[in-house]
């Protein structure tokens, strides 16, 4: 948007992304979305924006990571995976390290593969779409466009042949079945 600004260059903007520093969040302070830039409205300018525009969607929000809810499928808790009825429980301390041993190895089996493949594997989806959204633009989208100009003729053919031919044979069938009642009744 802001190369769309009314006579003004555009500036440069640095950004930090060093998640580590909470010398800030000590009083209790929301943390800033660091990758919106601050903007430079004038008085007399207003840009209507919606929850779309706030949501970047090339650069990741460190703070929200599943803005959209893609993934509201796998929040998955102890309780989830493992529940004791009434009748049936194990003793106290058994319980309570099951739950701390269930927590630790999901959230550290997740960072482990998560560094292990989640490069790679943003890698090669950004590799793939690339190619995809190429291929899209550059020669199906044209492709498709310029066989639609050259069967114009050939659709505007086919609405005169149904108007023509197709659409009163179904109007008398439907008019002619119309007038049949059925009538059921239990002896």
């Amino acid at each position: 948007m802001d190369g769309m600004r009314k006579g003004g260059d555009l500036e440069e903007v640095e950004i930090d992304l060093d998640a580590s520093d909470s010398e800030d969040l000590d009083n209790g302070e929301q943390p800033d979305t660091l990758w919106k830039a601050p903007s430079d409205q004038g008085e007399g300018e207003s840009i209507q924006s919606s929850s779309l525009v706030d949501i970047s969607d090339t650069k990741p929000l460190i703070n929200v990571r599943d803005p959209r809810g893609m993934n509201d499928c796998l929040k998955v808790t102890f309780e989830d995976v493992i529940a004791e009825p009434v009748s049936v429980r194990s003793g106290d301390r058994v319980w309570i390290w099951s739950h701390a041993l269930f927590e630790v190895s999901r959230i550290w089996v997740y960072r482990i593969v998560t560094v292990l493949l989640a490069i790679p594997m943003s890698i090669l989806s950004g590799i793939i779409f690339a190619v995809l959204s190429c291929i899209h633009i550059w020669m199906i989208s044209p492709c498709i466009k310029s066989i639609l100009m050259g069967t114009r003729w050939l659709q505007m053919f086919w609405n005169v042949a149904l108007d023509v031919i197709v659409r009163p044979l179904l109007t008398s069938a439907g008019r002619c079945c119309g007038g049949f009642n059925i009538h059921l009744a239990e002896e």
